[in-house]
């Protein structure tokens, strides 16, 4: 297992982009269904735009939701003997912009530290930001726990 420990500490410090995903009004109605969270900022166009954003945005945890589809697209090299997966939380979320609807967004994901729980199961920490196209603040910064079994 040190093989397994030793090529994923090589990738500390490293940065994975995701591909670009534009959040439309769609998306943002989805979620509001999914999760009964139907705050006229969300879904409404027209009471929306009278506010400062000037339009509808995303729900803060619908951008939250992104990372786990974002950081399947970014390239980061395919760690071999891997056999699952998880999430096990996120520290420090913070929502600095909103995302407004029809945005592109794509993850900034930085490997900061990987630790060996227990044999066979690992735990990383992920630096996050979701990026705004344009825009000159992250929509979100976050930590991301994942733990990985072999």
């Amino acid at each position: 297992m040190s093989h397994i420990l030793d090529r994923l500490t090589a990738d500390i410090g490293q940065t994975w982009h995701s591909d670009w995903l534009t959040v439309d009004q769609p998306m943002i109605d989805a979620f509001a269904a999914a999760t009964g969270d139907h705050q006229f900022i969300h879904i409404d166009p027209v009471a929306a735009a009278a506010t400062p954003f000037g339009g509808t945005v995303a729900h803060g945890f619908l951008t939250l939701s992104l990372l786990t589809r974002l950081l399947a697209s970014a390239p980061r090299p395919p760690v071999p003997g891997i056999r699952m997966g998880v999430n096990y939380g996120v520290d420090g979320v913070r929502f600095v912009a909103p995302v407004r609807s029809g945005s592109r967004v794509r993850g900034a994901f930085t490997l900061t530290a990987i630790e060996e729980k227990r044999p066979g199961q690992f735990q990383q920490t992920l630096a996050c930001a979701i990026e705004i196209d344009g825009g000159d603040k992250p929509a979100l910064v976050a930590t991301w726990l994942g733990q990985f079994f072999v």
